[in-house]
């Protein structure tokens, strides 16, 4: 699903939010409710795609836990009303790449089992912005919102040292930038103008996760969340 340039988003007083961040928000961008629904759809697409291979599931935390969680969730359900169980097994990592709402020339990759387990595996990714990876026969990467590419391009080639058999990416969020690489994830489930979003676990140090919308944060939020 395409959000263009000129979208002007939902009106904050359309939905309910928590007080605390009353001030702090432009709009609404993208409504908990469609999340949920564009979630399963990526879910149905992946269970076809996968075949007969379990999954290993690496979420990217902090900011894909929800994503993550919710995908999962569709893929067992899917699997319990069909004829064939699928396996999974879920680790995490984490990134850090922005301090404030700016993007770091430096990236940090922090915990996760030993990877060289994955040597041999089908790994499936998913994107950076909400970004979940699940694999095993079948590796996924689940990641909350894929800007630039840089930052899954440097998880994905620590990944490929261990010569997995499969690796797929899944980001709930592509954004639109103008330093693009060409770099997309095999699933997305929104592309988005390039714009800073809070919400549905994306934060600004640390706040706004407990938000199920996406939303545009504004430059009082900003400068109240600034460390």
């Amino acid at each position: 699903i395409q959000i263009s340039d000129n979208w002007p988003g939902y009106s904050l007083d359309l939905f309910t939010y928590p007080q605390h961040y009353y001030g702090d928000l432009e709009y609404v961008l993208i409504p908990h409710g469609i999340i949920v629904d564009r979630t399963e759809r990526l879910a149905k697409d992946i269970v076809q795609d996968i075949g007969d291979n379990d999954i290993v599931v690496l979420c990217v935390l902090k900011g894909g836990y929800k994503f993550c969680a919710d995908l999962v969730e569709h893929i067992k359900n899917l699997s319990r009303n069909s004829e064939r169980f699928i396996s999974m097994k879920v680790d995490f990592v984490r990134l850090k790449s922005y301090h404030n709402d700016q993007s770091m020339q430096d990236m940090q990759i922090m915990g996760g089992d030993d990877l060289s387990k994955l040597t041999g595996k089908s790994l499936s990714k998913f994107p950076l912005f909400s970004f979940c990876v699940l694999l095993t026969l079948f590796f996924l990467f689940s990641k909350d919102i894929v800007g630039t590419g840089r930052t899954m391009k440097v998880l994905l080639n620590t990944i490929e040292k261990y010569k997995p058999k499969m690796i797929k990416v899944a980001s709930l969020l592509v954004k639109r930038t103008s330093r693009p690489d060409g770099y997309r994830p095999d699933y997305y489930g929104f592309e988005i103008p390039d714009l800073f979003v809070v919400g549905y676990a994306l934060d600004y140090n640390e706040h706004f996760r407990d938000l199920n919308h996406i939303c545009v944060i504004n430059d009082h939020g900003k400068a109240k969340y600034r460390v």
